[in-house]
């Protein structure tokens, strides 16, 4: 009974922690772009890198490695390598710090936008709800490829957080200094050179993401709109399993938050519209009928709303409203009205699906098979038990996998390539074949997001994410690159001589540092 309680509480923590380290990268996207008119004239344009004519940096063609702090790069080839890196990751200790009045003269230093600890600069190369008026800058990217490198993405992240002029609101409002206020402290945190609670390898700024966190914990305020008729609307009860519980479990806990949570609009820094896009699909969609405008036009009417009862939408233009979507059609189903809005999505394809890095946020995607329990599988065996190199089963959606299958299907003992396994109790087939794997294949399906990313650091597996201009969970925190693997989808075939060059040892931490990160990733 005891076991169970406790197992029940470790449960119930971790996705809790899940809701609040989500809810920091909901005040940290806002803060980025508050009142670009206002911003403009308090921070410099020069925090992020320049770009030559108008383009991104290209790799230079040399095939020889060169370590810049702890992270090699192999220029010229199209996968990242982990680190070897410590494996300790503790949530924050939280200590308030006393509000700083802002000088509206001064600008921030454009170096203290870069943490010692790691530059990103180190990886490895309309008063209504009609029609929003789209803010400038938020997808000129300049010339991109085929495929956007995760490299190329932190260009892009640098070059849309410059360029970036959000709508400024139309009339003042109590909480626009205290965005102000955090923001300045966010951009000018001290910086963290020893923590014994936070590994700087696996923030892309740990200096800047702990202070947004105490920040967070100490100031934000959300206002859940009331208005919106369930089960599309305010049950997330109906979401809490499958692929899309990301959405489910964001909304039970969020709801339920007497923290965050205000009931007076005026207080609220962001404000929350409960919808899932997996029950508006389910409820809505007329089967073979191709078409989402039914669905689009439902959101549309429940913005008139909301936009007709109160004046918050009015005032931004929405971009201080957010919305955490999971199913793969919320992009296209909330550009037209909503793309002001901070769009917390699974699918976070920056190339082809309109994600603005920056602005948006990309979700976890994970497969929950119990409500209950949902960490009841967690877990895997030690790295020097793990047998199979390479691991990979799943339906044949998409262009990809049959590809991979052609390769590696049957072609190799150390490479576990398969269609959909057969059914088995609680799934043990390919959760006992994730849990004896070094590597986890991500493979892409009809789009860039896959679950297997998060089940994959769910069982201690270092997740191999083969998914073109996929924009990883958290980009804009994250390290990726010290805890995964990216591979081009034109690699498939090299798959193995990749995985191969990446030494037994370098293996082994990355894949402690997975099993401590699932608290951060799940």
């Amino acid at each position: 009974m005891g076991q169970k309680l406790h197992s029940l509480m470790e449960t119930k923590r971790l996705v809790y922690l899940v809701a609040v380290v989500f809810a920091v990268f909901m005040m940290f996207q806002y803060l980025e772009f508050p009142y670009g008119d206002v911003i403009s004239s308090l921070f410099s344009a020069n925090s992020a890198q320049k770009l030559k004519n108008g383009s991104f940096p290209t790799k230079d063609s040399s095939q020889i490695p060169q370590i810049v702090k702890n992270i090699t790069h192999f220029h010229g080839s199209s996968y990242t390598k982990p680190v070897s890196i410590p494996s300790i990751l503790l949530p924050p200790s939280i200590s308030p710090s006393p509000p700083i009045t802002l000088n509206t003269t001064t600008q921030s230093d454009p170096k203290k936008d870069i943490d010692a600890s790691k530059s990103f600069h180190d990886f490895d190369k309309s008063s209504s709800a009609n029609e929003v008026a789209q803010v400038k800058g938020s997808n000129d990217h300049g010339t991109m490829g085929e495929v956007v490198t995760i490299s190329e993405m932190r260009e892009m992240l640098g070059h849309n957080r410059a360029s970036f002029r959000s709508m400024k609101p139309r009339w003042s409002s109590a909480v626009d200094q205290v965005l102000l206020d955090a923001k300045f402290q966010i951009e000018n945190a001290p910086v963290i050179e020893n923590d014994l609670t936070l590994d700087p390898s696996l923030y892309v700024n740990v200096s800047r993401f702990k202070r947004s966190y105490e920040l967070m914990e100490k100031t934000l305020k959300v206002y859940i709109y009331k208005e919106g008729e369930k089960p599309i609307f305010h049950q997330p009860q109906a979401v809490l399993k499958g692929i899309y519980a990301s959405e489910g479990w964001f909304m039970k806990h969020m709801k339920a938050s007497k923290h965050f949570v205000t009931k007076n609009p005026k207080e609220a820094h962001l404000f929350y519209l409960p919808f899932s896009s997996r029950m508006l699909e389910e409820k809505l969609y007329v089967v073979d009928s191709h078409t989402h405008k039914n669905l689009i036009q439902y959101l549309k009417k429940y913005l008139d709303l909301i936009s007709g009862r109160y004046n918050f939408w009015n005032r931004t233009s929405g971009s201080d409203h957010f919305l955490v979507a999971c199913h793969d059609w919320a992009p296209s189903e909330t550009k037209k009205y909503m793309n002001n809005c901070i769009r917390a999505m699974c699918n976070s394809d920056v190339k082809n699906e309109g994600f603005e890095l920056g602005k948006d946020v990309a979700l976890p995607e994970t497969t929950i098979q119990s409500a209950k329990n949902p960490l009841k599988q967690f877990g895997g065996q030690p790295p020097s038990k793990r047998s199979t190199l390479a691991f990979f089963a799943g339906r044949m959606h998409g262009d990809l996998r049959p590809i991979l299958l052609r390769y590696w299907e049957n072609k190799d003992p150390e490479i576990k390539i398969f269609k959909k396994l057969p059914k088995s109790k609680n799934n043990k087939n390919y959760i006992e074949y994730m849990k004896s794997s070094k590597f986890c294949i991500c493979a892409k399906g009809y789009e860039v997001n896959s679950p297997r990313v998060v089940e994959a650091i769910f069982y201690g597996c270092v997740p191999v994410i083969i998914s073109d201009n996929f924009a990883p969970p958290f980009f804009e925190v994250l390290n990726w690159e010290s805890f995964a693997v990216f591979l081009k989808e034109k690699d498939v075939p090299n798959l193995k001589s990749i995985l191969v060059s990446i030494s037994d040892s370098s293996h082994s931490n990355n894949r402690s540092l997975c099993t401590y990160t699932h608290e951060l990733c799940n």
